[in-house]
């Protein structure tokens, strides 16, 4: 068990796949086998869970930097940015970075038949590309090696822009309210179970956002729009609401409003000086980023080997650090990659 930002977690060293899996404090997963217990006794019914929902909701708004009045909530980010696909004109063109996660291009590339036609670009110079597009979609921190978007030069062409934020929310600080649309997992960095995402929807681009998921829990009082038509659906994000995976949620509301409280400025040096660290250990620049890449072939192998936890993401390692981990953590990568003993620099406890 490790205390870290006030926090326990039952997280073992060498765990460096937060970016696939986020390990929950110990206070969400009790929370979360506390509502198992309660369901094997048939002792809750749905509407008890109306709370989490807007718990979750409410510390998603807060961590990216909106209002709560602004988010709808779903069960995937694909799902969620196929309301944005499908509010596209005919026709449409939209910029997406070179080897973006697909959930991110997919719902777009699947409006090829509408004409709907997707330009790559390196994620660099996406906003010297964004002129003429009708969308720019983009990843804020990239899934497979941690790279940033530049998100003040992409704010400043005037293109709308949906901004996928799941790799980088909940390890630093996020404002993130200009942007047309911003949509983000729960179960990677906000160490939530898996089942639960959300959609923040500027005002600007209600007009602009299709509910296709339309159903009973985006009603305005989801309990009077079970049954029967016409159809009424509640004003502004809440219209996209689905049906909540309730575990999900329950272990949402506790992990997010406990990110939300945190110094999310500490919790990213945190985070970036462990990375850092590898990467110097290793003899390559320092990314500021708390997620990496490795080129070593064998890597896998050998970090598997030492009991480090990690991913293998095009063609290359992934390790990502998150406010649990700590320099126990990047001794056993730098030991087993450098294949000596090697001591990272200190990293005092949070």
């Amino acid at each position: 068990m490790r205390s870290a930002f006030g926090e326990r977690f039952e997280v073992p060293p060498g765990y460096l796949n937060t970016p696939s899996i986020g390990v929950p404090p110990a206070s969400a997963a009790d929370a979360v086998a506390e509502a198992v217990a309660r369901w094997r006794r048939g002792a809750d019914r749905p509407p008890d869970f109306d709370a989490v929902v807007a718990a979750s909701r409410a510390g998603f708004a807060q961590l990216i930097g909106v209002g709560a009045e602004r988010v709808g909530s779903g069960a995937t980010v694909s799902q969620l940015i196929s309301m944005v696909a499908a509010g596209l004109p005919d026709g449409a063109k939209v910029l997406v970075a070179e080897g973006d996660f697909t959930s991110v291009t997919f719902p777009f590339a699947a409006c090829a038949r509408r004409g709907v036609t997707i330009t790559e670009a390196p994620l660099a110079e996406l906003a010297d590309h964004a002129e003429g597009h009708d969308l720019v979609a983009v990843s804020v921190v990239q899934s497979a090696d941690g790279r940033y978007a530049d998100l003040d030069a992409l704010r400043a062409t005037g293109v709308p822009v949906l901004l996928d934020a799941t790799q980088a929310i909940g390890w630093q600080p996020l404002d993130l309210g200009w942007a047309d649309w911003v949509v983000s997992a729960c179960y990677k960095f906000l160490l939530a179970p898996r089942g639960a995402a959300w959609i923040a929807v500027h005002p600007r681009a209600m007009e602009r956002t299709v509910p296709v998921g339309a159903n009973w829990y985006a009603g305005e009082n989801p309990w009077d729009t079970v049954y029967g038509l016409p159809m009424r659906l509640a004003d502004g994000p809440r219209s996209f609401d689905l049906s909540p995976t309730w575990l999900s949620h329950v272990g949402a509301a506790v992990t997010l409003p406990y990110l939300a409280s945190l110094d999310l400025a500490q919790v990213r040096a945190h985070c970036v000086k462990l990375a850092d660290s590898v990467l110097t250990g290793l003899g390559l620049p320092e990314r500021g980023s708390a997620i990496i890449s490795l080129p070593q072939p064998d890597a896998p192998e050998r970090l598997t080997e030492a009991g480090v936890v990690c991913s293998k993401r095009a063609g290359r390692t992934r390790l990502g650090f998150h406010l649990y981990n700590s320099a126990e953590d990047c001794d056993l990568v730098l030991t087993a990659l450098r294949g000596q003993e090697a001591r990272s620099s200190d990293h005092p406890s949070p």
